[in-house]
């Protein structure tokens, strides 16, 4: 690590908010990094073939537990979840899960350039990315990557994470995962701030904010991690209006007005936190881990273990042969969901700023019972194997949205890494402004209308925002610098 930085916290609002409006880099165009981007897409070797479950190398269903583990004991393992809840219209089931106690690093290492923070970014292949190669945070490993259990390389850049001094710090905190799939598992989110010379390797870009804002654009490009960190950056609505040569588009003004926590909300930071302290106390949610072979409804095959009705997901087992990772190739389990997901938020402009309608969402891996998610999280095509009353509310109002309501729309990938071709559309539909004399919250009661500025404020603590609800905070701030004609276009897919 270098000696320590000239810019201190105070600073980093306006560093933030340059780099957020700068579409055009200090080292690559945004047209050099699509040819470079390109050119790594198409020399990339890697294949993943399906394989049966007894091709694994080194992983095994134990003797004892009949749970699917790796042979060091590291990684993860495929274990039993029972859910009994008090909550919803399904009582209680049971269901493979991911137990990987191991808490990783998601790392984005930033540095000034012409007086503009730029992040460097990975070209990163995982085996369950649909298209192989997308754009990572600078260092993403588990511990087991980084000790090198597996025998394989070192992970680079990972000594600016390891020990950081606070004042190189921008963001620090664990933050969960995918509460259906994984079993308490949370990874560490950092932003880290540099002045030294960094050597810059092979696979690896600086890219401002602005331009990275700019790939949400683009199906299956930014993966999830990268999504995640980016969620936790503190923004500032005022100096985002300093910055901007015009704010004057109504979205837009009330995205801006909207980062600014408890500025205009309709309820305090203090009330919400109020409500899901509430929520969490019910514990209408219980797991208990139990032997994979005790899960019921779930049938073990050769290549996979699956739902009796087909629907959910699968536990399958992948071969990856080639790539630029620690190890060239290697075996694994992955869970490889049914259908393509939604993800969104309906937002609209209460008091002049833009408020999104957030769920209170229990999930049976969460370590805490209750995180805020977006208002619909969901694969629709499940919903054909369960009670009518079970569908999520607000999913109608998502999939007949007006086009000309939709202000972003894109197809993004989750964790390629445990997780196979899973996708998820996600999106921001604006819905008008209620009447004064309506009570906004007069809805079910686990949803509550939040600005983005409240929600990134709790992004800065464990377990209070979901991985799918901090991707969207994402995707609206990478709106913050759209021309709003360039907002409506996102709704003509």
């Amino acid at each position: 690590m270098t000696g320590p930085l000239r810019h201190q916290d105070r600073t980093r609002p306006i560093q933030l908010a340059r780099s957020a409006v700068a579409a055009t880099g200090a080292i690559d165009s945004t047209a050099d990094f699509h040819r470079w981007f390109t050119a790594r897409t198409a020399a990339d070797p890697t294949v993943v073939t399906g394989i049966d479950f007894a091709d694994l190398i080194s992983w095994r269903f134990h003797p004892d537990t009949g749970n699917l583990v790796h042979d060091s004991g590291k990684f993860f393992a495929v274990e039993g979840l029972q859910v009994t809840t008090s909550f919803g219209a399904v009582a209680q089931w049971s269901q493979p899960i991911i137990d990987q106690p191991e808490t990783g690093v998601l790392g984005i290492l930033v540095k000034q350039f012409d007086g503009v923070l730029h992040c460097l970014m990975q070209a990163k292949m995982e085996p369950g990315n649909h298209n192989a190669l997308q754009l990572s945070p600078t260092v993403q490993a588990t511990i087991s990557n980084y000790t090198a259990v597996h025998h394989g390389r070192p992970v680079p850049y990972l000594e600016y994470f390891s020990g950081a001094r606070p004042e190189v710090v921008l963001a620090d905190v664990l933050q969960s995962e995918q509460g259906s799939w994984f079993y308490c598992k949370r990874n560490r989110n950092m932003v880290v701030e540099t002045d030294g010379p960094v050597e810059v390797r092979d696979g690896f870009r600086w890219l401002s904010l602005g331009q990275l804002y700019e790939l949400f654009a683009y199906d299956d490009l930014l993966n999830m991690n990268t999504r995640t960190v980016l969620s936790c950056l503190p923004f500032s609505g005022g100096r985002l209006v300093e910055e901007l040569p015009s704010v004057q588009g109504s979205f837009r003004a009330a995205l801006v007005r909207s980062l600014d926590t408890d500025q205009g909300a309709l309820h305090t930071s203090e009330e919400i936190l109020s409500w899901v302290t509430d929520l969490r106390a019910r514990r209408e949610v219980v797991a208990t881990p139990i032997a994979l072979p005790e899960v019921r409804d779930w049938t073990r095959r050769a290549d996979r273990i699956e739902h009796d009705s087909g629907a959910f997901f699968d536990i399958r087992a992948v071969a990856v042969d080639g790539g630029n990772r620690e190890v060239n190739s290697w075996t694994q389990p992955m869970i490889a969901p049914h259908g393509l997901g939604v993800i969104a938020f309906l937002a609209s402009r209460l008091r002049g700023v833009l408020h999104v309608l957030v769920n209170a969402r229990s999930e049976p891996g969460f370590l805490d019972f209750v995180e805020l998610a977006p208002t619909v999280q969901c694969t629709p095509e499940t919903y054909d194997q369960l009670p009518q009353l079970t569908r999520p509310p607000f999913l109608a109002d998502v999939l007949g949205a007006a086009p000309d309501r939709i202000r972003f729309d894109t197809i993004l990938s989750e964790e390629g890494g445990r997780f196979f071709h899973a996708r998820n559309r996600y999106l921001v539909i604006e819905v008008d402004p209620l009447p004064e004399d309506t009570d906004p919250d007069n809805g079910p009661s686990r949803y509550r209308w939040m600005t983005i500025g409240q929600l990134v404020g709790l992004t800065r603590y464990s377990h209070y925002v979901n991985v799918q609800a901090r991707s969207l905070i994402a995707c609206l701030h990478s709106l913050i610098a759209a021309e709003d004609d360039r907002i409506e276009a996102r709704s003509s897919r």
